[in-house]
């Protein structure tokens, strides 16, 4: 599939083959990672250089659709919100308790404008720190957890 092969080295950097040569050190980048994360997959090489372009992750072969996914996922830290436990104050700045897809989290919101509408119900909720937390849809949320973001938003 795609005229190439992906394995991973014993230093567990990705290896990418091609009738044009190997490269190993190899970085795979989403074109679109909240609004499309399995379409749009570039495979990069250690300077930049894009090396394969995959349209859908779902079209590669199971073996290599593994390795990309556990790659990406190692270098991607995106927690999701999956519901609010709780905040501190409804004034900011105020401390989150939020169960994610990686386990229970507590965040500081610094201020409302840290809460960023990407779609009509994804957010992306931007921690004291830097850290980002997704939110893909505020519809999917429970309805405890949809009166507390209200508040904010």
């Amino acid at each position: 599939m795609n005229g190439f092969t992906l394995t991973r080295n014993p230093f567990g950097k990705l290896v990418f083959a091609s009738a044009e040569g190997t490269h190993e050190g190899v970085v795979p980048v989403r074109a679109f990672p909240i609004a499309a994360p399995d379409t749009g997959i570039a495979l990069v090489d250690a300077d930049g250089h894009e090396l394969a372009w995959i349209e859908k992750l779902a079209d590669l072969p199971p073996a290599t659709r593994t390795l990309l996914e556990e790659e990406l996922k190692s270098r991607e830290f995106l927690p999701e919100i999956r519901r609010i436990v709780g905040v501190s104050t409804f004034a900011v700045p105020s401390t989150w308790q939020v169960e994610t897809d990686r386990g229970s989290a507590s965040f500081v919101l610094k201020g409302e404008e840290d809460i960023r509408r990407v779609a009509e119900s994804t957010l992306l909720i931007a921690d004291s720190h830097g850290v980002q937390f997704l939110i893909r849809d505020t519809q999917a949320l429970d309805k405890a957890s949809k009166k507390i973001l209200d508040r904010f938003l």
